[in-house]
């Protein structure tokens, strides 16, 4: 009976030690099953992160593209347009005086565009618009443009200007610096009137003028790039934009909300 238990004990323990010495290698080998697809998970990833990274890139150096497209199309455009203005007039100017003066603001005009393409190499964020107040901003645009058309600026805040951040300053610079020279180019309009103002939640840039109007129906199925970026600069700032139009006038208001 002693050999017969010790025979089965024996039996018992080399059992459990196949058993283990199995479960050893079965272990060792579900891990290095599970190292080498975490390797190649990882590559997987690492592949992955490497094409969303190029397409990252490819859409930053895409939106860039786009900024400039438009900062050259919206600043540098416009200036352009008013210095092309004051060139035409000089054919209806005898007076030497106002010729001279036409010169000269076309002069003023070129040094400026030239300094904006100048800082726009450097940076697409212009010091100018950081360092200086909405109201001030518009008003001289407004003072820019009074040799050719008549510009009113007035400002209705309620309180203190608010600090706005650069990229809603220059958006709505930008969108008032296009709808004068439109205005200017194709409403024939005598006045165009830009008027600023806010209340606790919302505030309100409001350009009118009084020329022969356009038809709306026409225009937003076949928008331009200048009414197209006045679009998505708006909605960039989470604003809206509200166009109308008659034959009296065109009026364009955009709305922004602002936090308390």
């Amino acid at each position: 009976m002693g050999k017969t238990e010790n025979i089965i004990v024996i039996i018992i323990f080399n059992f459990f030690l196949i058993a283990f010495i199995v479960a050893i290698i079965t272990f060792i080998w579900q891990y290095q099953r599970k190292k080498a697809q975490h390797h190649l998970d990882m590559k997987h990833q690492q592949s992955a992160h490497q094409k969303e990274l190029l397409l990252t890139q490819i859409e930053i150096q895409k939106q860039t593209m786009q900024e400039i497209g438009k900062e050259i199309h919206d600043n540098i455009g416009q200036q352009l347009t008013l210095a092309s203005l004051y060139a035409h007039q000089l054919n209806h100017k005898s007076n030497p005086e106002a010729i001279f003066q036409s010169i000269q603001n076309i002069h003023t005009i070129i040094d400026n565009s030239l300094a904006d393409l100048r800082q726009l190499s450097h940076t697409l964020t212009n010091d100018s618009i950081v360092e200086t107040t909405l109201v001030s901003l518009l008003n001289a645009e407004c003072k820019k443009v009074n040799a050719v058309k008549k510009c009113v600026f007035t400002s209705q805040l309620h309180q203190a200007e608010l600090h706005l951040p650069y990229q809603y300053k220059s958006v709505l610079l930008r969108i008032a610096q296009e709808f004068i020279q439109n205005s200017i180019k194709h409403a024939q309009c005598e006045t165009i009137t830009v008027t600023l103002s806010n209340n606790t939640n919302e505030l309100t840039l409001l350009l009118t003028d009084d020329g022969k109007g356009m038809d709306l129906q026409q225009s937003k199925s076949n928008w331009g790039i200048g009414l197209q970026n006045m679009q998505k600069r708006t909605e960039i700032i989470g604003g809206k934009m509200e166009l109308s139009s008659h034959n009296n006038g065109t009026s364009l208001t955009i709305k922004i909300p602002m936090s308390n």
